[in-house]
């Protein structure tokens, strides 16, 4: 081989490493941009459920709607915030109220109900609701208080970073493939 075919060849492996490096430092400069928009997306998301649960404990505690539905979706709103926020004491009434009146008709099937059949599960939800109230709207009370304590609570922090970690690990994997 002769040094003029060896000085093309190592130029055109400088020139062949120097694309593949600008093509890496786009796909970092990429997934950098892609991470941030993501981690804003999830704060965003996080601070509307937060703004949500504030919402529906308020309306509890004013009864603007009833104690089933209210702890129903105050349930689903900690499930998203996270779901071991439901062991606390504070809000097991939530989860409670879900167990003891999830079998009940809602929405179409519901109004597919007779009279009598929709008494009976108005009267069983009345029971449960009579039952739970107190405990119900003192959960609602604590709901009210959660966005100060979830601002200081590190454990819950590194949950959501470890999530948005994989997820982020996870597309960046896909863009390589």
């Amino acid at each position: 081989m002769s040094t003029t075919t060896a000085l093309i060849l190592a130029g055109l492996a400088l020139v062949t490493i120097a694309g593949l490096g600008a093509y890496a430092f786009t796909l970092w400069r990429e997934v950098r941009r892609r991470r941030a928009s993501q981690q804003e997306e999830l704060k965003r998301a996080h601070d509307n459920c937060l703004e949500n649960l504030e919402m529906v404990a308020s309306a509890l505690l004013q009864e603007q709607v009833d104690i089933t539905e209210g702890a129903w979706r105050c349930k689903v709103l900690l499930e998203i915030l996270d779901s071991r926020l439901l062991e606390r004491e504070s809000f097991r009434p939530f989860g409670e109220v879900h167990e003891l009146t999830r079998h009940l008709h809602t929405h179409e099937a519901r109004q597919a109900l007779s009279p009598k059949e929709r008494f009976k599960e108005d009267k069983e939800r009345f029971a449960v609701e009579e039952e739970h109230r107190h405990a119900v709207l003192e959960a609602a009370r604590a709901a009210l208080c959660l966005p100060a304590r979830l601002a200081g609570e590190p454990a819950l922090r590194v949950r959501r970073q470890q999530m948005l970690y994989r997820t982020l690990c996870a597309f960046a994997t896909s863009l390589l493939i």
